[in-house]
């Protein structure tokens, strides 16, 4: 039996978002109860940090074991920023599974679309234990990319949102993505002129955009509010962060290392003691989520390969059901 090699176009007809939901909240339960093995991400700096390199970019290599679907992977996945000025994509990524009782590798496939996918999943997950507003949340949105996107796909259909208020530097991809994006989930979309505006009788913020100037400071989050910063850099100012009645992340070595918490924590004035705890081990009903109606949390999800693995498993199983992607042997 060969590789199945799958595309972005044919991961976009075979799973639907509730399904990779689905599969993202078994995951997180799975990290919080042992059965899901995820190391640390590797990072190769390409020139997004202080290699000297030229290209401006940088890759990260994932791997997991997910156990409730007995399959491992890794991802390979890595931003370059002068991509979209070239017309290319941000992010470029391959994702490949391999069957752990006998080394096949079973699939190689797109990892962009599946990292998006996930990204919106675990933030909807998170936020079903977090947020202090279940029935008719209104939400920040931060950034009107391909990320957003999936934000407000999963986020739309996991709960009733009353509006979304979406900022973006660019406000014509705001506009652009409000347009597009309200008709699809059937969810209001109110396009702000400054970050504050988004924040004002906003149940959560979810920020998923390449800021480094801290922009999310701790006077624009009042009580109550869950603030999600997904990506690898420096949305939240240093002052939220060490003010914030619980921190809960997706994994505690890297999370400490890049994103919103790595400065505080290099810095020694946050420590991993004074996490609350994983996204895995509330799902898994190992410590409480939200506790009371007043409390502010900050939630980062920062991304594993669990969930990339989990979400091009569940790809890969309906490509075998309904006879999708193309054979390919490498021997």
């Amino acid at each position: 039996m060969g590789t199945l090699l799958i595309t972005q176009k044919e991961i976009g007809e075979l799973v639907s978002m509730p399904e990779v939901i689905d599969a993202v909240e078994r995951t997180f339960r799975g990290m919080g109860e042992g059965t899901v093995i995820n190391p640390t991400k590797l990072h190769l700096d390409l020139g997004d940090g202080e290699s000297g390199l030229p290209y401006r970019a940088g890759m990260n290599s994932m791997p997991a074991y997910v156990g409730w679907l007995e399959t491992a992977g890794i991802k390979f996945i890595g931003g370059w920023e002068d991509n979209p000025g070239k017309g290319l994509p941000y992010i470029s990524g391959m994702m490949l599974l391999v069957d752990p009782r006998d080394g096949r590798f079973l699939s190689a496939m797109d990892g962009t679309l599946v990292t998006a996918l996930r990204t919106g999943a675990q933030t909807a997950v998170a936020l079903k234990y977090l947020i202090s507003e279940p029935e008719d949340p209104v939400i920040a949105l931060y950034g009107a990319g391909a990320q957003g996107r999936t934000q407000a796909e999963a986020i739309a259909s996991s709960f009733n949102v009353k509006e979304f208020r979406v900022f973006d530097i660019r406000q014509e991809a705001s506009n652009v993505f409000a347009e597009e994006m309200g008709p699809k989930i059937g969810v209001p979309i109110r396009v702000v002129d400054r970050p504050e505006e988004a924040v004002e009788g906003a149940h959560a913020v979810v920020s998923v955009t390449h800021a480094r100037d801290k922009f999310i400071r701790n006077e624009m989050i009042g009580e109550g509010v869950t603030v999600c910063p997904l990506g690898s850099f420096r949305e939240c100012a240093d002052e939220l962060i060490l003010s914030m009645d619980k921190i809960i992340v997706d994994h505690v070595g890297q999370t400490l290392h890049r994103g919103a918490l790595k400065e505080v924590s290099e810095s020694g004035r946050l420590k991993e003691e004074d996490l609350y705890g994983t996204i895995g081990e509330v799902v898994a009903g190992k410590k409480k989520g939200r506790e009371n109606p007043r409390e502010r949390i900050l939630c980062i999800p920062i991304g594993t390969g669990a969930m990339d693995v989990a979400v091009a498993a569940l790809a890969y199983r309906k490509a075998m059901e309904k006879g999708v992607g193309s054979e390919f042997s490498f021997i």
